[in-house]
């Protein structure tokens, strides 16, 4: 842990405290793991998840995939750590994802999947928010990881 927070690579260290996590939710095949979890460390794999998804096919596949769940505790997670602008980008998802839920939810075929992203131009402009606040964000979660590392793992 130290070396991974001395080496100055935050990968390394993002790594280092997700993939724990992944790998218990793996063996567990369910997100009521969750529930055992530190704030932090439901942050840190709730996080993990979005950024994977919404970096690869966006937050229409991160909701049409059924992780939206992961988003509701998100934007006060976000705020506490000052990650403000990034609770927004969360926030917005959120309302936009209210007020379309019934067809956001609906079961789709690749076809209509596709067609979810000339229907909601207004993802495509989170999801480039999201992108730009990304690296951002990973090093708030990462500094608020090391001042409060007793919530993320235990050192020996």
């Amino acid at each position: 842990m130290n070396e991974a927070a001395a080496s100055g690579n935050q990968l390394d260290l993002y790594d280092l405290l997700t993939q724990p996590l992944h790998e218990e939710m793996y063996k567990r095949q369910s997100f009521e793991f969750m529930n055992e979890l530190s704030e932090g460390q439901q942050l840190l794999l709730s996080y993990d998840y979005v950024q994977t998804q919404v970096l690869q096919g966006g937050f229409i596949q991160f909701i049409q995939n059924g992780y939206v769940s992961l988003l509701l505790s998100l934007p006060g997670w976000l705020e506490d750590i000052g990650a403000n602008e990034m609770s927004k980008v969360i926030d917005d998802v959120l309302k936009v994802y209210v007020l379309n839920r019934e067809r956001l939810d609906t079961e789709t075929s690749v076809e209509d999947f596709a067609k979810l992203y000339n229907e909601f131009k207004e993802f495509e402009i989170l999801d480039n928010e999201f992108a730009r606040l990304n690296d951002e964000t990973i090093h708030q979660i990462l500094d608020y990881a090391l001042e409060a590392i007793e919530d993320f793992a235990i050192i020996k």
